[in-house]
């Protein structure tokens, strides 16, 4: 597959952006959620989010194009993009990671239980042309392996109940204060969270706050207003 051809994105490589935007999981009709994407990212001022392009069960070549089209949209709204790991099951890490940088995508998001697999931290290098790398986490264990890694940033989740774990008592704010205290690099609070809780999660020492419906279309157009920034 030929890598498209897009522009770089005008941030700094050290400047994260208050808001991580989460894809929900692609449906039958790609054109749709290509539609969707654009108008979430238009919701928001340029620059102001960094989007994660996370989808499973697709096959590869699909994935891989529609990752492409996601990244294109991304660079037009000055966005950058981290791939889910998990969107290539049967690749290796170090075939992902050739996948991403042919792609010119900015880095990669690794679920939990990747976290302490020697085969990923390999692939990730330790250099200083490594891909941003997020990492999921739920607690202080997480987050250590995390920062083994080298990642540069990670998701901390549920915060709030969310409809996502059915059930699931949230940490709530305390703790993702303490949890940020003990991270030792950015975190942004996942789980239950739109942009009018962005101000709670810094004041607990968050980076932002990250979110697929809090985030993703009308969802944040019609509660929010157009165009929000990071705050």
């Amino acid at each position: 597959m030929e890598p498209p051809t897009v522009p770089k994105p005008t941030q700094e490589p050290c400047a994260l952006p208050g808001l991580y935007l989460i894809t929900p999981q692609p449906g039958a009709d790609d054109a749709r959620f290509l539609q969707e994407l654009h108008a979430s990212l238009a919701a928001h001022a340029p620059g102001s989010l960094l989007v994660q392009f996370r989808a499973h069960g697709l096959e590869p070549e699909h994935w891989l194009a529609l990752a492409g089209e996601v990244l294109r949209r991304c660079r037009a709204h000055d966005a950058r993009l981290v791939l889910g790991a998990g969107g290539l099951p049967r690749a290796t890490p170090a075939q992902f990671m050739r996948s991403l940088r042919d792609l010119g995508a900015d880095g990669l998001h690794l679920p939990s239980r990747m976290l302490r697999e020697p085969a990923w931290r390999e692939a990730c290098g330790d250099d200083s042309a490594r891909p941003l790398l997020a990492a999921s986490c739920h607690d202080a264990g997480q987050l250590q392996a995390a920062r083994a890694l080298g990642a540069t940033l990670a998701t901390v989740s549920p915060v709030l109940p969310t409809a996502s774990h059915p059930g699931a008592a949230g940490l709530g704010w305390e703790r993702l204060r303490e949890l940020c205290v003990q991270a030792c690099l950015p975190v942004y609070a996942l789980g239950g969270l739109d942009v009018r809780h962005a101000s709670s999660a810094r004041a607990a020492g968050a980076a932002g706050i990250a979110a697929i419906r809090g985030l993703w279309l009308g969802n944040a157009q019609a509660a929010h207003g157009p165009r929000t920034g990071s705050g």
